[in-house]
């Protein structure tokens, strides 16, 4: 008995000491994902870098009803949006690493926000009726290293830091996307300046010409150089400052006799190439925080001057026409160019404006707030692009003068959730009537001094 107790001992003993020489299967470690501070709210580490990445986006959903002034426009009109954005940082020994990626895609129907048919730039004046467009896009896409940005991202001619929150229209350089390649230079204590080459097929205003008796269209050549972009900017607790400037080349294809069109060159002008000129822009910011009236509370002013480089004041948006939002400017007797040909001399004339715009953002309550904004500009073409006839027609480019006024109120009930109501107002003074033309056969057109008209907008928008 002993001897066989004794036997199983020595095999519990064997058999323990080869199960400790087995390897053990451990489980994995968990690396849980860690909240990056450094960049602000939303960023996190990816896992096994030091890289910080912040996923977000938009959805919005627009209504806008705008007075028209005949059968061929939709009052109505629907617009919808989505964006993903992505913003990824690392910091390293040469300074910042940042990449940032906005992909959009948007819905859009009817008159208020499809404006007009033509091509790009061009607007032949012809309402969209009815017409559905989807436009999937690269908003923004952009590296950032150092002072180097270099991809698709804001103008550097615009102010991004306006406390803007208009809907609609008004006449600045509104923080349009262009492609650059810029370097900005940051000297403390919140001065910096930034030199950029941008993309000048954004900026690009050909235009169209209802029957000039003393100008041609200029037809874009091909672009010799970018436009030239700098800034000057401040930025403090009392606000910012801003001052930027852009260089713009016009440079014109051959002329050619316009088929049906009233001008007539002088001897030795068709086929010549008229000369390069070179418009530019000028603007000045300006941003006074007011939280002694209420938290979020400022004042915004953007002044703009222009010289054969219009759309520096047009919104940011490349388009001939003022907008469907009045008569004259939808019908396409008013708009705005960079510039026109002297048929005599076959010189490039410049046409030339001025704007300023500003706004007031005052919190009623931390979740209600209203903004109230307008902006006045003036647009001067010469005696040579129009003609004011014995009748006091206005014939050719017109020089005019337009109002915008406008507020909206916006309740955010919840963080990123903005539901805004808004209402705008516009008017054209071109210089001279301006003929009208119908756009029904058989029936006559109108005669007008000036033209006004309204849009209403509600907007539903989250942000995340």
């Amino acid at each position: 008995m002993s001897l066989v107790l004794g036997s199983v001992a020595g095999l519990a003993t064997v058999a323990g000491a080869r199960a400790a020489d087995l390897p053990v299967a451990k489980a994995a470690p968990v690396e849980y994902v860690r909240v990056c501070s450094t960049y602000g709210n939303g960023f996190f580490y990816i896992p096994g870098t030091e890289t910080c990445l912040r996923v977000g986006g938009r959805a919005r959903a627009e209504y806008q009803y705008s007075s028209t002034y005949n059968r061929d426009q939709d009052a109505v009109g629907f617009y919808t949006r989505g964006r993903i954005q992505l913003d990824v940082r690392t910091a390293t020994a040469w300074g910042l690493l940042r990449t940032f990626v906005r992909y959009e895609i948007t819905r859009t129907t009817g008159t208020p926000f499809n404006l007009f048919g033509g091509t790009a730039g061009v607007s032949n004046g012809i309402p969209n009726t009815g017409t559905i467009s989807t436009s999937p896009s690269v908003a923004e896409a952009f590296v950032q290293f150092g002072g180097m940005t270099a991809g698709r991202a804001v103008s550097f001619f615009s102010d991004g830091d306006l406390p803007t929150e208009h809907f609609g229209t008004l006449r600045f350089d509104d923080a349009p996307d262009v492609n650059l390649l810029a370097y900005t230079f940051s000297f403390g204590n919140g001065f910096s300046a930034t030199l950029s080459l941008e993309d000048a097929e954004d900026r690009r205003l050909p235009g169209f010409i209802p029957g000039g008796l003393e100008a041609a269209q200029l037809f874009y050549g091909g672009d010799r150089m970018p436009d030239i972009v700098g800034n000057l900017k401040y930025v403090g607790t009392w606000g910012n400052a801003q001052l930027s400037g852009a260089l713009h080349q016009l440079r014109s294809l051959a002329l050619t006799n316009p088929v049906g069109g009233p001008v007539i060159f002088g001897p030795g002008i068709v086929g010549s190439i008229p000369d390069t000129e070179y418009g530019f822009a000028v603007a000045g910011y300006l941003t006074f925080n007011l939280p002694q009236i209420a938290a979020g509370d400022a004042l915004w002013i953007a002044a703009t001057y222009t010289d054969g480089a219009m759309a520096y004041m047009n919104g940011g948006n490349s388009v001939t026409a003022i907008d469907p939002i009045n008569e004259l400017g939808a019908s396409g007797a008013v708009g705005m160019v960079d510039g026109y040909i002297d048929p005599i001399t076959g010189d490039i004339k410049r046409g030339r404006g001025w704007s300023i715009a500003g706004g007031l953002r005052h919190y009623w309550t931390p979740d209600i707030r209203q903004s109230v904004f307008g902006s006045y500009m003036r647009v001067e073409y010469g005696g040579g692009a129009s003609t004011i006839t014995p009748g006091g027609f206005a014939v050719g480019l017109s020089d005019f003068n337009e109002l915008r006024l406008g507020s909206n109120l916006i309740w955010s009930p919840v963080s990123g959730l903005d539901l805004g109501l808004e209402i705008m107002y516009a008017k054209i003074d071109p210089r001279g009537d301006v003929f009208v033309p119908s756009s029904v056969v058989g029936v006559p057109g109108t005669v007008q001094s000036s033209s006004h008209g309204w849009e209403g907008r509600l907007r539903v928008q989250r942000d995340f």
